[in-house]
C-alpha cells in the first residue's frame, strides 16, 4: 500500500499546486464540470477523502454517517454532491484548503497501514484498500483536470495515469450495464503509450476491436473530460467505438461526457511515436 499511497499523495500535491495561490475570485470561477466552481471541486474531494478516512478507520461509523446523509437529503435536491458543495461554500477559502490538506494527509496515513486486500465499505459495493486508493487517484486527477481547464493550464502527464487507465479497462462491462445495454461478447484490445514512452497493453492479442493512442487521451475519455473526437485515440471495430462513446470509469448513474469541441485544449506538445 505504501507505493500507491505515495502516488496518491503525489496526485494530491499536483492539484494543490494549481489552487494554492488562487485569489477569492478565482476560487469562484465556474468549471466545465456541471457548472461547479473550483471551490466546489475541492469541496467534493475533501468531503469524500473525509468519509474515506472514516471507512478506513471505523467502518461502522462510516455506515452510520452514510445512512444519516441519505436520510437528510433535501427533497428538492436528491444529490449528495450538490448538498456537500452548498454546505461548504461559506467556509473561507484559506481554511477550506487547509482542511482538505489535513484530511487527505490523514487518509493516506490510514491507508498505508492496511492490507491491500482489506475491504472498505463505500457508497456502492465495498472495495479493497488498493482499489480504493486507485479510485482516489482517478477522482483527484479528473477533478484536477476540470481545474486545469478552467485556469487554462496544461498539466504535464505522468505514469500515474496507468492507475486511471486500469480503472477505465476494468469498468468496460460496467459502462454498458450502467446504461442497461447488453455487454458485448467481444473483448477490446487497448494499446496505450504512456507519458514516459512505455507501451501499456490490455486485452486479447487477436481481438478485432482495438483502442490505440496516448494514455492521457484514454484517461480523459473514460473519465468523461474529453469527447473522443477531440483526442487522437483510434478505435477499430463497432464494440470499441461504442465503448468509447459511453465509457464511465466512475460509479453513479449514467453520465454523458462533453460533446465534440466542448472541452478542446491544445495540449499536443509532445511528439510520441506509437
Amino acid at each position: 500500500m505504501k507505493k500507491i499511497c505515495s502516488e496518491l499523495n503525489d496526485e494530491y500535491n499536483s492539484l494543490d499546486t494549481l489552487v494554492a495561490n488562487l485569489d477569492d475570485e478565482q476560487w469562484n470561477l465556474e468549471t466545465p464540470f456541471f457548472g461547479w466552481t473550483i471551490k466546489d471541486q475541492i469541496s467534493h474531494l475533501s468531503y469524500f477523502d473525509g468519509t474515506g478516512l472514516l471507512s478506513a478507520t471505523d467502518p461502522k461509523a462510516f455506515m452510520a454517517d452514510f445512512e444519516a446523509a441519505v436520510k437528510n437529503l433535501k427533497p428538492d435536491d436528491g444529490s449528495m454532491y450538490s448538498q456537500v458543495n452548498e454546505e461548504r461554500r461559506h467556509i473561507p477559502n484559506k481554511k477550506h484548503l487547509e482542511s482538505w490538506r489535513k484530511t487527505r494527509n490523514s487518509l493516506i496515513e490510514a491507508l498505508k497501514v492496511l492490507d491491500r486486500k482489506a475491504r472498505l465499505p463505500w457508497y456502492g459495493p465495498e472495495m479493497s484498500a488498493i482499489s480504493f486508493a486507485t479510485a482516489r487517484i482517478m477522482e483527484t486527477w479528473a477533478h484536477g483536470q476540470d481545474v486545469a481547464d478552467t485556469l487554462k493550464i496544461q498539466r504535464e502527464p505522468t505514469d500515474r495515469l496507468k492507475h486511471i487507465a486500469f480503472l477505465g479497462i476494468t469498468t468496460f462491462k460496467w459502462s454498458f450495464i450502467n446504461r442497461k445495454i447488453n455487454v458485448p461478447e467481444k473483448e477490446v484490445k487497448v494499446i496505450l503509450t504512456s507519458p514516459s514512452g512505455k507501451k501499456w497493453e490490455w486485452g486479447p492479442e487477436d481481438s478485432d476491436n482495438t483502442v490505440t493512442g496516448l494514455a492521457e487521451d484514454f484517461c480523459l475519455v473514460v473519465t468523461q473530460r474529453r469527447n473522443i473526437a477531440d483526442t487522437k485515440l483510434v478505435t477499430t471495430g463497432a464494440v470499441a467505438k461504442e465503448w468509447m462513446s459511453i465509457a464511465q470509469a466512475f460509479a453513479g448513474p449514467p453520465e454523458d461526457g462533453p460533446k465534440p469541441g466542448h472541452r478542446v485544449v491544445e495540449y499536443y506538445q509532445r511528439v510520441v511515436e506509437y
